[in-house]
């Protein structure tokens, strides 16, 4: 049966009985049990219980001075007992402490640890049991810091071959020789999508067999059709066959994806590599399942050749659109940052963005309802058609200034099609009356700006100096300069109203 309790984080390595043996520091020698250079030692413990069996968890290197040993337990079944306890317990070697109990290892000892197989040391009387224990943690640290730096290494290729131009191959590629195996990519209906790695694409190693093993594994971990996740966190399982190491990995995309991986030997961190990389081609998997991404190229070409925005738009995911302009909350001086600004895109609902030195920009179904943001301070345009994109941009900067101005987190563009009293005078007379009242400032640009962002802030200085980014006294100049050129009293709110309306009138007519 496969194991579906695999641990989500790589455990500390054991430690071998032959690196153990190495330390001359040390000085122990085995005297019995098997040499096998790949006897693991997963931790050291100390008991004088002539039963040792309830106090060991498995995996330990028992010592013991001989204490519990009586002067009558060479003649009977002692010894045979005491190690095929051990053995019973899960312990993997014993070490047996030369004086000041017992001046030599006794025969019956290790006459029974050879009959069990137990690996049996000698340590020698300089050496103290709290030195051989610290001994095993030291090597444990070190391997763990090696496997440590394995997974990181590891993990860096992977995210490296994710960004290139052929992304699931090479992070396959890397996988399988992170892992010294094989690595899969199965399909929704299980066939092989791509592999790569020792055997793949050929009936050799991990073999015909471990192959039809690996890809019943994926069948186990693959979520039913009609399930449905938006989670890049996988599920897996693992199994051996033929001494071949497999796990199988369900990518998060609810798409039925599964990553296979085959390999000779299973190395503590290679579950987090192998976790890494399945989390990579979620991602990958996702986005070429759903399309996003090469709709969202296909659009660009589009318009990059000539093609109406408006002919891309169904590309894109929606018929009506808002702008949103953000700016960070600690003000115009800090750049937003990336990570920040793709986080922001995804609270928003939407992965068009456009990052620039002051501000990032997001494109937004019209149906996805802008909301404050902490630690932004957002401008919102009205809902439009993809050929007014460039007038929503426009709407939405000037309400990212009022927003800035008056300290509000949101500020919205004014509802288009409302009605008002501006609209009971036909379009061309107040367009010609627009043109003709505010044609003194028809050469000045900033001065324009400069009183339609004062009058939308009801005549306030210091307001409409931080939406303009100037000085409170230039705008107090330009304001003047505009009463000037005018030949109109600015405090007068009819003459306020009457030169709202005009601006309003030649926004719309310049498409803003």
């Amino acid at each position: 049966m496969p194991d579906l309790t695999v641990p989500p984080t790589p455990p500390t390595p054991p430690v071998l009985l032959s690196a153990l043996l190495a330390r001359e520091d040390l000085g122990l020698r085995q005297i019995a049990g098997p040499s096998d250079p790949d006897v693991a030692i997963h931790w050291a413990h100390t008991s004088e219980m002539p039963d040792p069996y309830p106090y060991l968890l498995g995996g330990e290197l028992l010592l013991t001075a001989g204490v519990h040993i009586t002067d009558a337990a060479g003649s009977g079944t002692y010894f045979d007992d005491y190690v095929a306890r051990i053995v019973e317990a899960g312990g993997v070697a014993l070490g047996f402490g030369v004086a000041p109990v017992h001046d030599t290892v006794p025969r019956a000892l290790v006459a029974a640890c050879d009959h069990y197989d137990l690996p049996l040391l000698e340590v020698p009387p300089p050496t103290p049991f709290s030195r051989v224990a610290r001994a095993v943690w030291q090597l444990m640290a070190q391997a763990r810091l090696a496997e440590l730096r394995r997974v990181t290494e590891a993990q860096q290729s992977l995210a490296a071959a994710a960004s290139r131009p052929d992304p699931v191959p090479s992070v396959l590629r890397q996988l399988a020789q992170r892992v010294s195996g094989r690595a899969v990519l199965y399909g929704p209906d299980g066939t092989e999508i791509a592999a790569a790695g020792r055997g793949a694409g050929t009936t050799g190693t991990p073999g015909v067999e471990a192959r039809e093993a690996l890809a019943k594994l994926a069948r186990v971990v693959r979520p039913p059709a009609t399930a449905t996740s938006s989670s890049t966190s996988p599920t897996s399982a693992t199994d051996t066959v033929l001494g071949i190491h497999l796990a199988a990995y369900a990518l998060g995309t609810g798409q039925g994806f599964v990553l296979g991986v085959a390999a000779p030997q299973r190395a503590p961190g290679d579950h987090t590599i192998a976790s890494v990389a399945a989390v990579l081609l979620s991602l990958l998997t996702g986005e070429h399942q759903s399309r996003t991404g090469a709709d969202r190229s296909s659009a660009l070409v589009r318009l990059l050749l000539g093609a109406p925005p408006e002919d891309v738009a169904s590309l894109l995911g929606g018929d009506r659109w808002v702008v949103v302009h953000a700016a960070p909350d600690a003000g115009a001086d800090r750049a937003p940052d990336p990570v920040a600004a793709s986080a922001l895109g995804a609270a928003l609902g939407s992965t068009l963005i456009d990052q620039t030195p002051e501000v990032v920009r997001v494109l937004l179904p019209a149906d996805r309802e802008p909301a404050p943001q902490p630690g932004w301070t957002l401008g919102v345009s009205a809902p439009v058609t993809p050929d007014d994109w460039s007038a929503a941009d426009t709407q939405a900067a000037r309400a990212l200034a009022r927003a800035r101005a008056t300290r509000t987190p949101l500020a919205g563009h004014g509802s288009a099609g409302r009605a008002g009293l501006d609209g009971l005078v036909p379009h061309d007379e107040a367009e010609a009356h627009a043109r003709a009242l505010l044609a003194p400032l028809a050469a000045h640009p900033a001065l324009t700006e400069t009183l339609r962002t004062w009058l939308s802030l009801h005549g306030s200085w210091d307001r409409t100096a931080v939406a303009l980014a100037v000085h409170r006294n230039t705008v107090r100049q330009r304001i003047a300069r505009c009463a000037a050129l005018l030949e109109a009293d600015l405090d007068d709110p009819d003459v306020r109203m009457e030169l709202w309306f005009g601006l309003r009138h030649l926004r719309a007519v310049a498409g803003e």
